[in-house]
């Protein structure tokens, strides 16, 4: 049972370990969700001259009237963007690399409370999963030891920290993608998505609340197994004890009872011309040296 105890221990650290790798990765990049925005094309200039708009004319004279030939999709320009928890980052279409602004700041006045509660549960969602995997440590020690009380009582604490922590991570991912859901519709004009879909860290979030919930539910399992075998045990040893000591209490009273017959021999005889009443005599007084030889003769 020591053994199958240590392997379950090992499965639920080596899974809230994976969680809350996830959970913190998750956490801290830009890629829940991915996609591209719909921008104007920039003028050309000498240092762009790909991806941009040629009006082919001096611009600075202000009595030129400028025509662009470009229509519909083509007056725009789709970059690519990503999205955290924390920061929304866009191609920059001026300059090379990206240009990030605060997802906060972007979210809608009436969202940013939801967004910060989301915020919230995140750090507590990943602060209890660090208690349960600090328990589940513990609990792994006192596994390899003869303390099974310590033990189970650890392996309790720990499923319950877990199960709270992965259902605190399930309302915190559902409320994140609520408020991002209301921001490609009702936040800036500039920064909304022309299409969007979930990126890697909404997967590794989803993936870290899953090992999580598994974490616990095989917590709860070793505690379930190891108490009902050690009750099953217990139950059992209890029973062989009971049963030896009836053993021994027959054997008792049994060979009492044949030590008191062998000391209390009675000997019953007639006594001679009498009228054939019984007479009782212990056996540590009767002496056999005393009974005439002639006894059968006179009687006959």
């Amino acid at each position: 049972m020591k053994t199958t105890r240590k392997y379950r221990a090992l499965l639920s650290v080596s899974m809230i370990l994976l969680a809350l790798f996830f959970s913190i990765t998750a956490f801290i990049t830009t890629y829940w969700c991915v996609g591209t925005q719909r921008v104007p094309k920039p003028k050309c200039t000498k240092l762009r001259t790909h991806n941009c708009i040629d009006y082919g004319v001096n611009e600075t004279d202000p009595k030129v009237v400028v025509y662009s030939w470009e229509t519909g999709d083509d007056r725009f320009l789709f970059r690519q963007f990503h999205t955290g928890i924390w920061f929304s980052c866009a191609e920059n279409i001026h300059d090379e690399g990206e240009k990030c602004r605060s997802f906060i700041d972007l979210a809608p006045a009436s969202e940013r409370g939801v967004l910060w509660l989301s915020v919230v549960s995140e750090m507590l969602y990943i602060v209890l999963l660090i208690v349960g995997f600090s328990l589940m440590c513990l609990e792994l020690v006192h596994s390899s030891t003869s303390n099974m009380i310590d033990g189970l009582k650890l392996n309790a604490f720990a499923a319950v920290f877990t199960v709270l922590s992965g259902l605190l991570g399930m309302v915190a991912h559902m409320m994140y993608t609520q408020v991002f859901q209301v921001t490609v519709t009702l936040g800036p004009a500039d920064w909304r998505p022309y299409n969007w879909d979930y990126g890697w860290s909404f997967c590794m979030a989803w993936a870290s609340f899953t090992c999580c919930m598994g974490a616990s539910v095989t917590t709860l399992n070793s505690y379930t197994k190891t108490v009902i075998e050690f009750r099953h045990k217990r139950k059992t040893f209890e029973q062989s004890i009971r049963k030896e000591q009836a053993r021994e209490t027959l054997g008792y009273y049994r060979d009492h009872s044949l030590h008191s017959i062998s000391q209390t021999v009675e000997v019953y005889t007639q006594t001679p011309y009498s009228t054939g009443i019984m007479t009782h005599i212990p056996a540590a007084s009767l002496d056999l040296s005393e009974v005439p030889d002639t006894l059968g003769e006179d009687q006959c």
